[in-house]
């Protein structure tokens, strides 16, 4: 793992951190537990520290996923239009009935199957009660989150 990270200072580090996950209390925990021996070690307190998110931690959270984007309009295939107008209007219901943004970890899925996955996963949670979809969006984001620091790690030189 690189030292980089470890080496930062505490409120860069908690920065960093933060476009992980939008959670401050996360965020500052996993920056206090530094140094990490390897990202195998990082990316399980990462995951503790998800599980272990307060009803408040995981709105706030949640709401800094607010402002994902969509994948890009100009994907290629037909049909794409369709279905960005189909998924633009389904985030809308969602974030109307569930009060936050709707996460989902695409990790390991081709550019050309995103808008499918993403429209397919809407699609199927929309159907959830709100508390069953709370815990399907925190181990969406716990996911997410696991994805975002390897690549941030991947990147301290």
């Amino acid at each position: 793992m690189p030292h980089t990270f470890n080496a930062l200072p505490p409120d860069d580090a908690v920065a960093a951190l933060l476009t992980c996950c939008g959670s401050r209390r996360w965020a500052q925990r996993l920056a206090r537990h530094r140094p990490y021996p390897d990202l195998g070690a990082l990316l399980a307190a990462s995951d503790e520290g998800c599980y272990d998110l307060s009803a408040a931690d995981l709105d706030e959270a949640l709401a800094a996923e607010s402002a994902s984007p969509l994948p890009p309009a100009g994907a290629p295939g037909p049909g794409t239009l369709a279905a960005h107008t189909a998924l633009r209007a389904a985030h809308a219901e969602y974030e109307r009935r569930f009060r936050h943004a709707f996460v989902i970890c695409l990790d390991g899925y081709g550019e050309d199957e995103v808008l499918d996955q993403m429209l397919a996963g809407i699609r199927t949670r929309l159907g959830n009660d709100p508390d069953e979809e709370r815990a399907v969006a925190a181990d969406e984001l716990r996911r997410t989150v696991s994805g975002r620091l390897a690549r941030l790690i991947a990147r301290c030189p």
